[in-house]
């Protein structure tokens, strides 16, 4: 049984870095909604409280009760979480003069398990408007900053150790959070360290064959690293009762469909390729809405996915390359999320499909999932693929789908990508690709004027794709895409480069 760490999320920004934080040492940990209640089993070792964008002041925030989960395990409060033990047990949480966001110091009172081998005045990073300014009465305060009281404490009255720090050890800006966050899960609750790619893989097939036993799985795959691995796996433990569909909806990058197919022979999948592009091109024809462009795509692929799993009997489960990170942005602190975009991978299928879901990637993130890939001894030719959105090139396209334009996109992307690979800038940037915009300009070739389309160049660095920075392209490389590019497709005679970061933009223009 794998031991983890529940992390209770109140709705902060940063609630997925405390889980990478904890993943990165080797231990497993689900983030769950705060409002729902938790199952505290033998296999948890300890809770962790987020921040949130909510006062605990405020009548409508989130207060679950913290003595009934600290009655099982160790408990950790961040911010918002550290603020809700406090009032809980009798505290004083009121607005901070000012509201303190950046970065502070610790001054330390007493050190504790959790603040073992942390230097003095180490700096972490704050971002809050309320403060815990008296402690309830029997608590320890740990540590103070220049401009608040309490920085961290220790709780009293609990069966387990409880602590609330007001600072966000899980941003890079605490320089010493990744320890913090390490004594409270080693050394505090007591966790092994165990969830390595060798053991996650193990398990992995373990389970797949118990849950599957002498049934057949049927996959979409899409020839990126999650339905590659999560094939693997399935093959792994079932072996030719897998069947896998590769669909080219016409959207896929330049050569991909034949270049992936050929990938997938060598890994010994039993795999169909279905040509369906004619089928898309015509129910995209004339639709520019984005979503409508999403749920064209997402009904269609289903359609013609459901007509090829027909054709095969007795097929009782349906697999899937889920990845945590469509989990965790399909669900909500307060019910309902905005809808930032649709999730292929979260429902949709199941509910047409009537079939049970194999998903074994599905609390992994993006870098996990390529360790398990490497332990899988997996090519770098799936590996090493940038992400790829679901709908492909067609919300790369702004506006309405033609085949032209998919050409046009495909030659652009086709030189852009070949360069970043040339270049060794591949490797080093998390996603890449040419967004084709509905602006046409004027240009001058020789002596001829031009009216063409313009292409924006889009790369951004990122860990999982939850956040993420554009890329700082050498000049020298922006200006050898942008005059390759027009001077070898013909109708893009203009090239700009996105230098917008998520938040607030998104990595996919659509």
């Amino acid at each position: 049984m794998t031991e983890k760490i529940l992390i209770l999320d109140f709705g902060s920004q940063y609630t997925q870095l405390i889980a990478r934080g904890v993943r990165e040492l080797n231990i497993y940990c689900e983030i769950v909604p705060c409002l729902k209640p938790v199952a505290i089993t033998p296999d948890v070792k300890g809770i962790i409280l987020s921040g949130s964008p909510f006062s605990v002041n405020e009548p409508n925030a989130p207060k679950p009760d913290i003595s009934v989960l600290a009655q099982s395990v160790p408990v950790l409060g961040v911010c918002y979480g550290a603020q809700l033990i406090a009032q809980q047990n009798g505290g004083v949480v009121a607005k901070s003069n000012s509201r303190e966001y950046g970065r502070a110091h610790l001054h330390f009172t007493a050190k504790e398990t959790l603040f073992d081998t942390v230097t003095e005045e180490t700096q972490v990073w704050m971002s809050h408007s309320d403060s815990v300014m008296e402690l309830p009465e029997g608590f320890q305060l740990l540590a103070t900053t220049q401009s608040i009281p309490v920085a961290a404490y220790k709780a009293s009255g609990y069966p387990n150790p409880v602590y609330g720090i007001q600072f966000h050890p899980e941003v890079t800006h605490s320089t010493e959070g990744r320890q913090i966050i390490k004594n409270f899960v080693v050394d505090v609750c007591g966790c092994d360290q165990s969830f390595t790619p060798a053991a996650f893989v193990e398990e992995s097939v373990a389970a797949i064959k118990a849950k599957v036993g002498n049934g057949k799985v049927v996959m979409a795959l899409s020839g990126g690293v999650d339905s590659t691995v999560a094939a693997t796996l399935i093959h792994k433990a079932i072996g030719d009762r897998l069947f896998c569909i590769f669909v080219d909806n016409g959207l896929l990058r330049k050569n991909e469909f034949e270049q992936v197919m050929e990938g997938y022979k060598h890994l010994g999948l039993n795999v169909k390729g279905v040509d369906a592009k004619e089928r898309f091109y015509g129910e995209l024809a004339g639709v520019s809405d984005p979503e409508g462009k999403r749920k064209i795509i997402g009904k269609l692929f289903i359609d013609i996915f459901q007509e090829e799993a027909t054709l095969l009997s007795d097929v009782q489960f349906l697999g899937q390359g889920t990845i945590y990170p469509d989990v965790i942005e399909s669900v909500s602190v307060n019910g309902p999320s905005v809808t930032i975009k649709s999730h292929h991978n979260v429902g949709g299928l199941p509910d047409v499909m009537k079939m049970e879901l194999v998903e074994p990637l599905r609390f992994l993130f993006k870098d996990e999932v390529r360790r398990a890939g490497k332990e899988l001894q997996l090519d770098d030719i799936f590996l090493k693929r940038h992400p790829f959105p679901g709908p492909g090139l067609a919300i790369r396209i702004l506006g309405a789908i033609t085949p032209e334009k998919v050409t046009l996109l495909q030659e652009a992307d086709a030189i852009y990508t070949q360069l970043l690979r040339d270049t060794g800038e591949y490797d080093r940037v998390w996603q890449a690709g040419a967004i084709l915009l509905p602006v046409q300009s004027v240009g001058v070739m020789g002596d001829e004027r031009t009216y063409e389309f313009t292409v924006a160049l889009r790369a951004v660095t990122s860990v999982d794709g939850m956040t993420a920075d554009w890329a700082h392209l050498p000049y020298e490389f922006l200006a050898k895409a942008s005059n390759d590019i027009i001077n070898h497709v013909r109708g893009i005679n203009r090239v700009v480069y996105d230098i917008s970061s998520k938040p607030p933009a998104t990595i996919e223009w659509e």
